[in-house]
């Protein structure tokens, strides 16, 4: 039934700060945008290993509205630098949600999430499952 993770969408009151922000915190250009030129109501990234979606889109959309405390489900991207990736996101402007914590006695998954400055809440996450299913694929 569910075939894997395809496209995440957080929603933005301020859809150029948006595009600066996620620009500067992945290190690559949105590869498409609605409309393609003026504002945007919808900008899309795809980055690292599987080519996942993150998109952004105008919150005028939202069908459930923004609120002022963060929001939604929290969708964890598996990072090789748990610490320095926290580190960065705070540096961009991120408000730290949930610190780095170890689930579980000597597993090596960790978590922390962020609120970017949008209201919606990052997670980040050390997850060996992750790198073991990465390693699977290589000829």
């Amino acid at each position: 039934m569910l075939r894997g993770l395809a496209t995440v969408s957080f929603f933005a009151d301020d859809m150029a700060a948006a595009k600066v922000w996620y620009t500067e915190l992945l290190g690559i250009e949105p590869y498409y945008a609605v409309p393609e030129v003026g504002d945007p109501a919808y900008l899309e990234f795809r980055f690292g290993d599987f080519q996942c979606e993150l998109g952004l889109i105008d919150a005028r959309y939202s069908p459930h509205g923004l609120s002022e405390k963060p929001s939604g489900a929290v969708i964890f991207w598996h990072v090789d630098d748990l610490e320095g990736t926290v580190e960065r996101l705070l540096s961009l402007g991120a408000t730290l949600h949930d610190p780095i914590t170890n689930r579980g006695t000597d597993t090596g998954f960790r978590t922390a999430s962020v609120v970017d400055p949008f209201g919606n809440i990052l997670g980040v996450m050390n997850n060996p499952h992750y790198l073991e299913i990465l390693e699977s694929l290589k000829p």
